[in-house]
């Protein structure tokens, strides 16, 4: 059984994979929202949208195109901390870094679209299940692989 090594600081390691995830997740939107036709920038109105209603956000020009980035970045933050003190407890029971990280990124998605997003401004849509699928995927591969790859060397990678 693997045993944790002694680490000085999380720092850098949650930094890391906040902004590894946080980055690959935001351009998958703007990837997505690009191939549609529509501008990328988009994706921050929508975000903002979140907490600032749909009409201000998309009149408010970049200062909310900002705003919606980081409140992005902010989410994915949070994600990353949870998951960082997680772990330990988590890695046990799963035993393996791939599983623990796909699984993650189904919590997310969770957390997310029946929690979070509820409770915001955006306004309630119809439920896909082909549009779940796809947002399902993305974060197990931007959010939930990335960040549990990092948090596994963190906790259990060879000291240099």
């Amino acid at each position: 059984m693997l045993q944790p090594k002694q680490p000085k600081s999380p720092l850098t390691s949650i930094f890391a994979a906040w902004i590894l995830a946080g980055t690959l997740d935001i351009s998958t939107a703007f990837v997505m929202v690009a191939i549609s036709g529509k501008n990328p920038l988009l994706v921050g109105n929508y975000i903002a949208s979140a907490v600032f209603g749909r009409a201000d956000a998309y009149a408010g020009g970049m200062p909310m195109i900002i705003a919606g980035l980081l409140f992005h970045y902010l989410i994915a933050f949070i994600f990353t901390v949870i998951f960082f003190l997680l772990y330990p407890k988590i890695y046990p029971v799963i035993k393996n870094k791939f599983v623990a990280g796909i699984l993650y990124g189904l919590f997310v998605w969770c957390i997310m679209n029946l929690l979070v997003v509820p409770l915001t401004r955006i306004p309630a849509r119809p439920f896909s299940i082909v549009n779940a699928v796809e947002n399902i995927a993305i974060l197990m591969l931007a959010i939930g692989l990335p960040v549990s790859l990092i948090a596994y060397h963190y906790y259990f990678g060879k000291e240099k």
